[in-house]
């Protein structure tokens, strides 16, 4: 009887200590963001995107994205995009300066009328060139505007993954909450459900290849598909690369309307 106590309180105590240990939800959203929109100084990549109806038709754009880091995972970072093709968004480029707890600045330059465009921060979540990524999704979302709570813990194809729930604290969101698959072990999104204000999912995001791009694991190729009407967007990286030393000043208003070669191409 004494062996049998001394057995269960052994179970009760292992498994006490390992929730203690467990990482709270918003620390695994943190962790996720981390390797998902930071890793590197600063990255590139070449990519294909198609847009994609119900009927299977394709629309195909080609652009390079440049990302770099202003310090710690979290904080302050700035992109700037550039469109090969097709025709009608040749050269544009799309600019954004990113910021921890605020509105972040978002530029756009449209060749065909020779104008910047400043996009206005309440514009976050309108789609991306027509695509089913918002500008939000390209960027990412302030992690202090949700609040977390751990779903379960589960498998997702070969990989173990915590199920987080996140909701917008602020009531007027156009949106109820999403529900994210977390890898455990590189804390890669594997899968994200985005729900309406009644409850409805609406859109999903799926990792459909992840490589690792010298030492980071890096989502390859990704699809943001609308559930209502069938749509979807796949995303490919052809070349990717990390820690190239992109120069700050390339993140300007000047290198919206000529962006310099070496970088783009």
């Amino acid at each position: 009887m004494k062996k049998a106590l001394y057995a269960l309180l052994s179970v009760v105590t292992l498994n006490f200590s390992g929730l203690a240990h467990a990482l709270a939800p918003e620390e695994i959203m943190r962790k996720s963001q981390a390797a998902f929109l930071y890793p590197g100084k600063d990255f590139k990549a070449r990519v294909v995107m198609k847009l994609i109806n119900k009927d299977g038709k394709e629309r195909v754009r080609e652009l390079t994205m440049l990302r770099q880091n202003a310090g710690e995972p979290g904080g302050e970072q700035k992109y700037f995009i550039y469109f090969f093709r097709p025709a009608d968004v040749k050269d544009m480029t799309f600019m954004i300066y990113k910021y921890p707890a605020r509105d972040d600045d978002r530029w756009m330059f449209i060749p065909a009328i020779n104008m910047v465009k400043r996009i206005a921060a309440q514009d976050k979540r309108s789609s991306f060139v027509g695509s089913d990524f918002t500008y939000e999704d390209v960027s990412g979302r302030d992690i202090e505007e949700d609040t977390y709570v751990i779903e379960r813990e589960e498998k997702l194809g070969d990989r173990d993954c915590y199920v987080v729930k996140s909701t917008p604290k602020d009531t007027d969101a156009d949106f109820g909450h999403k529900v994210t698959w977390v890898d455990k072990a590189n804390f890669l999104p594997l899968k994200e459900e985005q729900y309406d204000r009644k409850g409805v999912a609406y859109k999903q995001f799926t990792a459909d290849e992840v490589a690792d791009v010298k030492v980071f694991p890096t989502v390859i190729k990704r699809t943001m598909q609308n559930l209502q009407t069938g749509h979807r967007t796949e995303v490919v990286y052809l070349k990717a690369d990390y820690d190239l030393g992109i120069e700050d000043n390339l993140f300007s208003e000047r290198f919206l309307r000529q962006p310099p070669r070496k970088w783009v191409d």
